[in-house]
């Protein structure tokens, strides 16, 4: 073969080789292609290790709520504060001799009470126990039934030669049982029907747009102050857009002083890492002087939920805490945004960009604040990343190929409060939308001119 032959169609390759070579990076700038003008250092899904994906939810069963409250006694027992309605012939009240006893008062209970209606003067029972009569020494009976205080009231009668045998007959009924203040505080306070339409109205939702927190004193029965009639009182259960679980915080001077002396040593231990900046500041940890009570378990799992745990004294706050912070935010060619995590069940990234308002498959015109380039094509973008934060301030990209997360659902993590997920158009993809585009805009015009 000539030299001079050859060497002229190598050159020829050469040039033509070049020439395409310019001509897809003036096209790749032409489009915007995010692959190249944006890049995103990802590590692909099924590559990550599990402790930086969240556990799953969809399995969790309920607490049996029946859990939540008290088991009240066959017969009451009576404590400090419960007022009692007493009739003694002859003593309460006083009759001077030869004169009919009076009958005794009839008393009504108030319209939200249980209680029948009673008999007697109303006598109260005192603080240290005891029940104080005319002509005797106070009684004790904290923790009698009152059948037992009757009892106990005619002995000491007979015992102290007030009354005979068969005159002492005293009539013990129950007017008030005593109750217990207890302040219930709820950030789920945002009514039935908003509840509803919270997933509706997720592309417009806000955090720190609900700020309904609503909260109260409220007066619990005796056997009913426990954590259950404590939520019926203040409308049910938590709703949708509050946690899973109830919070407990003890009235008591130790539990004060636990909770105090917890944040010293977190506001501490922030101060000595805070010397060393190689050293991880460290996150606030559970507060072991609140009661944390779960809503909903793993199968399998037996709660481990006592009656000391669910019954309230005076002073204790029952605490549901908003999940507003449990978001996840869109960009690139999705519409941007920030989106409500479902509490019930998990979320994948299709179901995320499906209720970004960007399906699968779906091709896009242009994407919100990430900058992404406007579809010319008809070949959506295939390319998710997920920009999850890790401890220390730190960030991790999940690199998601959609046509394989469609065929492999170990490539389809579940989103977690605070994800951010951005979708891109493939390099070639952008290429191939711009090649489309650009035929049947002006190549099909030239056609027909022909």
């Amino acid at each position: 073969m000539n030299i001079n032959l050859f060497q002229t169609r190598m050159w020829k390759h050469i040039r033509t080789t070049v020439g395409l070579g310019v001509a897809a990076s003036l096209v790749a700038s032409l489009t915007g292609c995010s692959s190249l003008t944006q890049p995103i250092d990802g590590v692909p899904a099924h590559r990550l290790p599990p402790e930086f994906f969240p556990a799953p939810k969809n399995n969790l069963v309920p607490v049996d709520i029946a859990l939540l409250s008290l088991e009240p006694p066959r017969d009451y027992q009576l404590g400090p504060d419960d007022i009692l309605g007493v009739y003694i012939e002859g003593v309460l009240p006083f009759n001077p001799p030869n004169t009919p006893p009076e009958p005794p008062p009839v008393n009504f209970p108030e319209q939200d009470s249980t209680l029948p209606p009673s008999i007697g003067y109303p006598i109260a029972v005192q603080d240290d126990g005891t029940l104080s009569l005319p002509l005797i020494e106070p009684l004790e009976v904290e923790g009698l039934t009152l059948d037992q205080v009757r009892e106990k009231i005619r002995e000491a009668y007979i015992d102290n030669d007030i009354l005979r045998e068969e005159k002492a007959r005293p009539i013990v009924t129950l007017i008030k049982e005593r109750t217990y203040d207890v302040i219930v505080v709820r950030e789920d306070g945002l009514g039935d029907s908003n509840q509803r339409s919270l997933q509706a109205q997720s592309s417009e939702f806000i955090r720190g747009r609900d700020n309904s927190a609503s909260g109260g004193l409220v007066k619990l029965p005796a056997y009913k102050n426990d954590i259950l009639h404590a939520l019926v009182e203040t409308g049910g259960l938590p709703g949708l857009n509050a946690k899973n679980e109830v919070r407990v915080l003890r009235a008591s001077e130790a539990d004060k002083r636990k909770r105090a002396q917890f944040v010293r040593d977190f506001y501490a231990s922030q101060r000595n890492a805070m010397l060393d900046p190689c050293v991880c500041p460290p996150e606030l940890p559970p507060d072991p002087s609140i009661l944390r009570i779960p809503l909903r378990l793993p199968p399998g799992v037996i709660p481990n939920i006592s009656p000391e745990d669910v019954e309230l004294q005076d002073g204790d706050i029952v605490y549901i805490e908003n999940r507003e912070t449990e978001v996840f935010y869109t960009g690139g060619q999705l519409p941007g945004g920030e989106f409500p995590l479902p509490r019930d069940y998990d979320l994948d990234v299709l179901g995320a960009m499906a209720l970004a308002g960007g399906g699968i498959g779906q091709t896009t015109g242009g994407g919100g604040g990430f900058g992404g380039a406007r579809s010319v094509g008809g070949v959506p973008p295939g390319m998710l990343y997920i920009l999850r934060h890790t401890p220390c301030n730190g960030q991790v990209a999940i690199e998601v190929d959609l046509a394989r997360a469609i065929n492999d659902p170990r490539s389809r993590p579940l989103v977690q409060p605070g994800d951010t997920l951005i979708l891109q158009y493939k390099c070639e993809e952008e290429l191939l939308n711009f090649g489309l585009g650009t035929f049947f805009t002006y190549g099909i015009q030239e056609l027909l001119r022909n």
